[in-house]
C-alpha cells in the first residue's frame, strides 16, 4: 500500500474540500496559536483494537485543517497512535503521513505471533464456526492460558514499536521528551490569542498520558508520569514499553511484564502515594489492557476550576451502548464482562460532566471487528475514510466560543 491510497482517495478528497468550504479559513478551535497559524488542542484517543486505523483518518483531517496537538493521551489502540504522534516530530509538524507510512508497511496479522494452535483458535473464534469446533480448538490452547495467561506474546508488536521509534532516533523516554521540548522551546512561539502570553516552557503546555492496568497491584497506571515506580532511571525507559503495556488485550495477548523494580523505603513511599499500595513492592508487575480501567481517559487533562485556553478533543471508536449484549456464547459473555469494565468509569465521568460531550467525535466503524488483525487493504482504507468523515462532522459543529461560555459557568460552580 501507499500513503496516497489513503490521502488521495476520492472520498477523502471530497470530505476535505466540502469541510474547507463549510468551515472557512477563520474558524476558531483554540486560543493557542503559533506564528504559522496552527491552532493547538489536546487530544485523547480511545482504544479499540485494529479499529484504531480510523483514528489516523480522524487526526489526518484535523491536521489538514491546520490543527496541531499539545497534550496527548490514549489507551490501547489509542495509546499506539498517541505514542506515534508524539514521536513523529515537533508539535508544529503534521504526523499522519508518517503514521500512514508505518501502517502501509505493516501486516497487522503479524501481531498475532502466538503458536500455530493459538492462531488457529483465534481464526476459529473470529470465524463462523460451530461451538463444537470452537471447543475443540479451545482444548489446544489451554496450555497458552494456563502457562502464559494469553495467546500471543506481543513481541512482534513490541519490536515494531521499538523500530519505529528508532527511526525517529528515540531510544528512550529522555529522547522523546527532548523532541517534545524542542517543539516549544526552539522558536515555535506559541501564543494565547487573547492575552498574547508567550509559552516557552513545555511544562506549561505539554503532557503525555498512556493508560495501562497493573493487575498485580490493582492499579491504574499513567505512563510516563508513574514510570519511576517501575524503572530505576525513568529517562532510560523505552516508550514502546508503555504502548505494549496499554494494548495487552486480556487473554488475546500475554500480559506485559516488568521486573527489577526500584526497591527500598523511598520507592515504597512513592507506591503508597501514587497507587495506595500497602503491601510490599512486588518482584514483578503484570500489565493488561488499560481499557479494563479507562478505555477513553477524557478526564486526564480536566480541571473544573479553569476555563481552558485550548480544548481537549476526544475521539471515540463507535458509540457505547449502541446495542445490548446477547451473551449467547461463552466468549461473548467474556467480551461483555470486559466491555462493562472498560466503559464504566469513563461513562460515569461523561454523565457527570456533560459539557465534555461537545468535545467528542464518534467514529462509526461499521461491521469491522476490533480483533480482526487480518484486515484487508480495502478495510484499512474504509476505516480511514470513516475516521475522516467523523472528524469533518465534528469540526463542522464544534463551537469554541460557546464551549468556553459553558466552562465559565462551570468554573463558577467550583469556585
Amino acid at each position: 500500500m501507499k500513503i496516497t491510497d489513503f490521502t488521495e482517495n476520492g472520498l477523502v478528497l471530497s470530505i476535505l474540500e466540502e469541510l474547507k468550504e463549510s468551515v472557512g479559513p477563520d474558524k476558531n478551535f483554540s486560543d493557542i496559536i503559533d506564528d504559522q497559524g496552527h491552532q493547538y488542542v489536546d487530544l485523547v484517543q480511545e482504544g479499540g483494537g485494529v479499529l484504531g486505523v480510523a483514528l489516523v483518518g480522524y487526526v489526518y483531517v484535523l491536521e489538514q485543517m491546520n490543527i496541531r496537538f499539545l497534550s496527548l493521551a490514549g489507551t490501547s489502540a489509542g495509546s499506539i497512535n498517541t505514542l506515534l504522534m508524539a514521536a513523529a516530530g515537533r508539535i508544529d509538524e503534521a504526523k499522519s503521513s508518517w503514521i500512514l507510512d508505518c501502517l502501509c508497511n505493516k501486516k497487522l496479522y503479524d501481531f498475532v505471533d502466538g503458536d500455530k494452535d493459538a492462531r488457529e483458535f483465534i481464526d476459529a473464534l473470529l470465524g463462523d464456526v460451530s461451538n463444537v469446533k470452537l471447543a475443540l480448538k479451545g482444548t489446544q490452547v489451554i496450555d497458552n492460558f494456563r502457562d502464559d495467561f494469553g495467546l500471543n506474546p506481543g513481541k512482534n508488536f513490541h519490536d515494531w514499536m521499538k523500530n519505529l521509534l528508532n527511526q525517529k532516533k528515540i531510544k528512550n523516554m529522555g529522547d522523546l521528551q527532548q523532541l517534545r521540548d524542542a517543539g516549544v522551546s526552539e522558536g515555535n512561539n506559541l501564543r494565547n490569542r487573547i492575552t498574547n502570553a508567550v509559552y516557552n516552557s513545555q511544562k506549561e503546555l505539554l503532557d503525555l498520558a498512556i493508560i495501562a492496568a497493573d493487575i498485580t497491584t490493582q492499579s491504574k497506571i499513567v505512563f510516563p508520569e508513574m514510570s519511576e515506580l517501575f524503572y530505576v532511571n525513568p529517562d532510560n525507559a523505552n516508550p514502546a514499553d508503555f504502548a505494549r503495556a496499554s494494548m495487552s488485550i486480556p487473554f488475546f495477548f500475554q500480559p506485559f511484564r516488568l521486573n527489577n523494580l526500584p526497591t527500598g523505603a523511598d520507592a515504597w513511599r512513592k507506591w503508597n502515594k501514587l497507587t495506595g499500595l500497602h503491601a510490599s513492592i512486588p518482584n514483578e508487575i503484570l500489565f493488561m489492557d488499560g481499557g479494563i480501567i479507562s478505555n477513553f481517559p477524557i478526564d486526564i487533562f480536566h480541571n473544573n476550576a479553569k476555563v481552558p485556553e485550548a480544548p481537549t478533543f476526544g475521539v471515540k471508536i463507535g458509540l457505547d451502548k449502541a446495542e445490548v449484549n446477547q451473551n449467547k456464547k461463552f466468549f461473548s459473555l467474556i467480551g461483555s464482562v470486559f466491555n462493562t469494565a472498560r466503559f464504566s468509569s469513563d461513562d460515569n465521568f461523561l454523565r457527570t460532566n456533560p459539557d465534555f460531550r461537545h468535545l467528542i467525535g464518534y467514529i462509526d466503524t461499521g461491521n469491522h471487528n476490533w480483533l480482526n488483525f487480518g484486515l484487508t487493504e480495502e478495510a484499512k482504507i474504509d476505516l480511514f475514510i470513516r475516521g475522516a468523515q467523523s472528524a469533518a462532522q465534528f469540526l463542522n459543529t464544534f463551537n469554541w466560543t460557546n464551549y468556553k461560555k459553558m466552562r465559565e459557568v462551570k468554573k463558577g460552580l467550583y469556585a
